[in-house]
């Protein structure tokens, strides 16, 4: 029986009570939000819920009190073995035997569906991530970032939202500018520019610039800085999608900022700006009043040289999700963009727009550590560390459960000595190796002749680790409900490894595969079906993180 269900049994309790005149409750009426969870210890029943505390005071009685008035509506429920009052009113359940073992049927049943909801069901979402600068190779922080947005992305659709990944290629300003100057350089055997881009990287991609068509040293400077720079961005656009590619991320949108520019897109929202009044001239530059709407200060829009600042192009931009029809437009970005949360908000009200139809998530930063020591650079990149880098030291699942396992609040050090070994100590082993043996007792279970389809008997799941297996299946949904809706999804990454614990210590205690000489039971037969729900929730966890489900190991 899954939360979502109880909940519903919940509420069919207080409608009872409520038509029998047990219970009365103010013009509001009763919260019918009911939350069941599973209680902290042992010996509290198999669920418990804050139903009579969130109530109280809505039928004017102490918590204890309302939750015995609908303790004898919840008892009538067939799948209700026991209700206990405990603490301040806490009703805590314990499910009548075959309630709880009939989950197991009912996730094999719903396969690849189970645990998928619709609280995000008619929103479109545009999430925004990566968007790495065309200068290099993608790194470490936008590394993060693409485990990170692919997995809410999947979690967001995984709740009905219709969704759109979006990578902002940042085509125009300073740092190509820069890109440009360092690929100069490199062809002409000069030193990189201050502030300009390193590593072998950019040695290999003037030479190949040069080997293409040798004529552009024949060009006058400023012309042969231009076709650096035309021919140097279009050659790290295909470099970076397939790397991202390779690593299970693809995008539904590639925008290109240079194309605000070029659309008139940008001097479009300057001019709604100016027309709205939010906008005023200053020092011989333009600024948009954000202070208006909360922002810590007023920002430069149109610099003193007549130049759009960058915030031209992310007003712009924004302007343009929303008339793609996005409800809502979520940006991850690093920790060095804090100041784009008000800005952007700002940004939206200023073009009467709702603040809300922006949301910033701020990630920290992303280090490697091998031998005790961290990694501090490429071998290709030179100044930073890269995706590849993290892929070729411990494998694309090993990268994308590593960076989406830990709160994006937090720094991140991955120790690739740990991530690359194959042990229970390395989370997303012990994760697929769950997953492997739930197939390996599947391939067991048909050669000895236990087979699901010879019967189901919930009520057999007697053993004390089958109710504590069953109880964290149930919480699946709601995992996945937490994840998406407070952009957390290292709770999924963390729920499966909770999961392949509960499971291996279930394998170790119970057989669903008789010893030699034994008949097969109906137990052996449920068991399989227990064994199988685990093997389907593993593969539905995994996937939303984009890792692989292996049937051997």
């Amino acid at each position: 029986m899954t939360p979502k269900e109880l909940s519903e049994l919940l509420a069919r309790a207080i409608a009872a009570a409520v038509a029998d005149g047990a219970v009365a409750f103010d013009q509001g009426g009763p919260d019918c939000e009911i939350k069941v969870e599973r209680p902290r210890g042992q010996g509290h029943g198999d669920w418990s819920t804050n139903l009579a505390l969130r109530n109280a005071k809505r039928a004017g009685l102490a918590p204890r009190q309302l939750a015995e008035v609908l303790k004898p509506y919840i008892e009538r429920a067939p799948a209700i073995a026991a209700v206990e009052i405990a603490g301040p009113g806490f009703i805590n359940l314990t499910l009548a035997k075959g309630a709880a073992g009939a989950l197991a049927q009912e996730i094999v049943r719903a396969g690849g569906a189970y645990g998928w909801g619709t609280h995000l069901a008619g929103q479109h979402i545009n999430i925004e991530f990566v968007s790495a600068n065309p200068t290099g190779p993608v790194h470490l922080a936008g590394a993060r970032w693409a485990a990170v947005g692919d997995t809410l992305a999947r979690a967001f659709t995984a709740q009905g939202a219709s969704v759109t990944k979006e990578y902002y290629f940042n085509d125009h300003g300073a740092q190509i500018d820069r890109f440009a100057q360092s690929l100069f350089a490199a062809a002409h055997g000069e030193p990189t520019p201050q502030d300009g881009y390193g590593g072998a990287y950019i040695q290999e991609l003037a030479d190949s610039i040069v080997r293409q068509d040798r004529t552009i040293l024949e060009l006058e400077p400023p012309a042969q800085l231009e076709a650096f720079r035309e021919r140097g961005v279009a050659a790290m656009f295909p470099e970076i999608k397939r790397t991202l590619h390779d690593f299970r991320v693809d995008f539904d949108v590639y925008f290109h900022e240079q194309s605000l520019h070029e659309s008139g897109a940008v001097a479009q929202a300057i001019e709604q700006l100016k027309h709205g009044g939010h906008l005023y001239e200053k020092d011989g530059a333009w600024w948009l009043a954000s202070t208006t709407f909360g922002d810590d200060r007023d920002r430069v829009v149109i610099k003193q040289d007549g130049t759009p600042a960058y915030i031209a192009a992310d007003i712009a931009y924004f302007k343009d999700k929303r008339a793609r029809g996005a409800d809502l437009a979520i940006y991850l970005l690093g920790a060095d963009h804090h100041g784009y949360i008000a800005r952007l908000k700002a940004a939206a009200e200023a073009l009467g727009d709702q603040p809300e139809a922006v949301e910033v998530l701020i990630g920290q930063m992303v280090f490697l550590a091998q031998g005790g020591q961290r990694v501090k650079m490429s071998k290709r990149a030179g100044t930073v560390v890269t995706l590849e880098d993290l892929t070729e030291a411990i494998g694309v699942d090993g990268a994308r459960y590593a960076l989406v396992r830990s709160s994006i609040d937090s720094p991140l050090e991955i120790d690739l000595d740990l991530w690359a070994s194959q042990t229970n100590e390395n989370p997303v082993y012990y994760v697929q190796y769950a997953h492997a043996r739930t197939s390996s007792v599947g391939r067991k279970a048909a050669t000895a002749g236990v087979n699901r389809a010879d019967g189901f008997a919930p009520q057999t799941l007697e053993h004390p680790s089958e109710a504590i297996l069953l109880g964290v299946l149930a919480s699946f949904p709601g995992v996945i409900v937490q994840a998406a809706g407070l952009r957390e999804p290292h709770r999924i990454a963390r729920y499966l490894e909770e999961l392949a614990s509960a499971y291996h210590k279930w394998y170790d205690q119970c057989r669903v595969i008789p010893l030699v000489g034994e008949p097969i039971t109906a137990t052996h037969r449920t068991r399989l079906w227990l064994n199988d729900a685990v093997r389907q929730v593993l593969a539905n966890g995994l996937g939303l993180l984009g890792v692989s489900a292996p049937e051997r190991m």
